[in-house]
């Protein structure tokens, strides 16, 4: 039972230094690269999409300028992209944006530990968490990352 229970103590630490070191070392300045490289389901991705956007309106507030949605993922896009229109964002994908005020998303998946390792990045926050996958969705499985980014971060 002790070994058990060393072993079970380990795992969770190593999952959390890996998810901690993966914030520190993937970011640079400006955006991640939108990309998807898990395999999902359409249950998977909406469940996904709307939990990590209900995190994302929590740390940004509501919709006040437009979302330019980056990524063209066939299931996460679509699923990402209707899940901010549910929390009242006004979404850009293809427009043309040039001079407009709008809050750049991007978005990446990726397999990790049995699980994927879910990102959402703006230029002023950045939102990670783990979900473990099902057939009929997908459900959280580790605290949600924030990492503050630009001026506000200081404040």
């Amino acid at each position: 039972m002790r070994a058990v229970n060393s072993f079970l103590r380990l795992s969770a630490a190593l999952v959390l230094m890996a998810m901690l070191a993966a914030c520190q070392t993937m970011s640079g300045p400006g955006l991640i690269r939108s990309e998807v490289t898990a395999e999902l389901t359409s249950e998977s991705a909406n469940a996904i999409a709307g939990d990590m956007v209900g995190r994302l309106a929590e740390q940004v507030g509501p919709g006040t300028t437009p979302i330019e949605l980056r990524g063209s993922d066939a299931l996460f896009g679509p699923a990402l992209e209707a899940a901010l229109r549910e929390w009242g964002y006004a979404v850009v994908t293809d427009q043309a944006t040039e001079g407009a005020a709008v809050t750049p998303l991007a978005y990446s998946i990726d397999p990790f530990e049995g699980g994927v390792l879910v990102r959402l990045s703006t230029l002023q926050v950045e939102l990670t968490r783990m979900y473990t996958l099902s057939a009929t969705g997908a459900t959280p499985a580790s605290p949600l990352s924030v990492m503050q980014r630009g001026p506000e971060a200081a404040s």
